[in-house]
């Protein structure tokens, strides 16, 4: 599938997968048309397949859409730490951020268990991958305690993907439909996960409080 060649081209592209995140979100893959996709996004449903072949490839496309940009939320946070303890606690925040923000991110990757296996997979796989390599770093500087880096890395991306389903999209114990509701993770909450982490990971207490100040001030200021 070629991609767009100019500036326009990139805007409707775009335009076109963020009306596919609410639309999926709110009806499901099955449920969704291309129709109501368009319609969404104000484009020509005919302008549709100069970008994408069909449903399916839409909605793989946004799964690495979504993928992609999550992923730069979060290093865009952890990149504020000077040690792991700061990196866990900024990346975990911006996570949360995004998903706050796109809580579509939840359906549509679970829908892909389904839909998608292969893009599904390829999610998970794609976080924990950068996140291996940070922990990685952080154990040979002696950041970390003597964990396995792979095995840490898809648990932690556990604790935040389930503390996110139910601080982010389940805030106030109604139906938790995806798209509604969402709301920021309680700060109470958010250094109670942190605090866990810094356990499981053997995490120094004087980065972590280091950690603490560094984000209360930067709060602050």
């Amino acid at each position: 599938m070629n991609q767009p060649r100019t500036k326009r081209g990139e805007q409707t592209k775009a335009k076109l997968l963020a009306a596919a995140e609410g639309v999926f979100a709110e009806q499901g893959y099955q449920a969704a048309s291309i129709a109501r996709i368009t319609e969404r996004g104000s484009v020509a449903q005919g302008t549709f397949y100069l970008y994408f072949e069909s449903k399916l490839d839409l909605f793989e496309q946004l799964v690495d859409d979504l993928n992609r940009r999550v992923r730069k939320a979060m290093s865009d946070g952890a990149a504020r730490g000077s040690n792991r303890a700061e990196a866990e606690r900024e990346g975990f925040r911006e996570f949360f951020a995004f998903t706050a923000e796109h809580p579509a991110l939840y359906r549509v990757v679970r829908e892909a268990e389904i839909v998608s296996p292969g893009a599904m997979r390829a999610h998970y796989e794609r976080i924990v991958e950068g996140y291996r390599e940070g922990l990685e770093r952080a154990r040979a500087a002696g950041e970390i305690g003597d964990v396995d880096p792979e095995v840490a890395a898809w648990a932690l991306m556990g604790v935040g993907e389930m503390i996110g389903m139910r601080y982010v999209l389940w805030p106030t114990g109604d139906d938790g439909a995806y798209g509604t509701g969402a709301t920021p993770v309680p700060d109470d909450v958010f250094d109670e996960m942190v605090a866990f982490v810094q356990r499981a990971l053997g995490t120094a207490p004087s980065q972590m409080t280091a950690a603490a100040t560094a984000a209360s001030t930067q709060e602050d200021s």
